[in-house]
């Protein structure tokens, strides 16, 4: 396991293929477990350009996603000079914007839902026990992070990878567990946990 602080250690696979406006994606599946139980993974890296008198001033911009593998988790975005120092501020946005999201039986989601960002589009789903995580890039890397371990999820329309993450977490805001659908719609949970067992999905709480 590679630290990704350190990009430039033992095993960074780059790309030419991969590269979209000097963008390489080799760091894509590093993760780290720190001291606090948080699991990082780097999903995207690219080299922007700035004009400036004189030329051209070059810097990287990362996206990270941060989970502790029990339904907590974040994304965040930085950008310096230098890779380490674009990562780590990634990271730490990420632990700062962190969200905790209701897991059912603690591997997959209470019920499907959608999200939107932008020109792209998610669609979740649950899935039942050894189903896996069925889904690609960025999307994979937040469900790892977070701890879900049985999911189906598909992409639509834009296929960049900070609105796909952003899409995924726009979707997770809006999950909930019975106990919370029930507090919001003023039901016993008996009565949600029913209508799922006939439905087969739990529709999300309206306010």
């Amino acid at each position: 396991m590679v630290d990704i602080g350190n990009p430039r250690g033992p095993g960074r696979e780059q790309r030419g293929g991969g590269r979209g406006r000097g963008g390489f994606r080799g760091g894509r599946e590093r993760e780290r477990e720190e001291g606090d139980d948080l699991i990082d993974k780097l999903v995207h890296i690219n080299r922007v350009a700035k004009v400036v008198k004189g030329g051209r001033r070059f810097s990287f911009a990362a996206l990270v996603v941060v989970g502790d593998g029990r339904g907590r988790v974040g994304y965040g975005t930085g950008k310096a000079r230098e890779v380490p120092e674009a990562i780590r501020k990634a990271t730490e946005q990420a632990k700062r914007d962190m969200i905790r999201v209701p897991l059912r039986e603690g591997r997959t989601l209470h019920h499907d839902i959608n999200g939107r960002y932008g020109a792209g589009k998610v669609v979740l789903r649950s899935a039942l026990p050894g189903t896996g995580i069925i889904a690609g890039g960025p999307m994979r890397a937040v469900f790892e992070t977070m701890g879900v371990q049985d999911v189906v999820a598909k992409s639509v329309g834009s296929s960049n990878p900070y609105n796909m993450v952003k899409a995924t977490f726009q979707a997770l805001e809006n999950s909930f567990s019975p106990r919370g659908v029930a507090t919001r719609r003023g039901k016993k949970i008996s009565e949600i946990v029913t209508r799922r067992g006939k439905s087969g999905e739990m529709a999300p709480a309206k306010d």
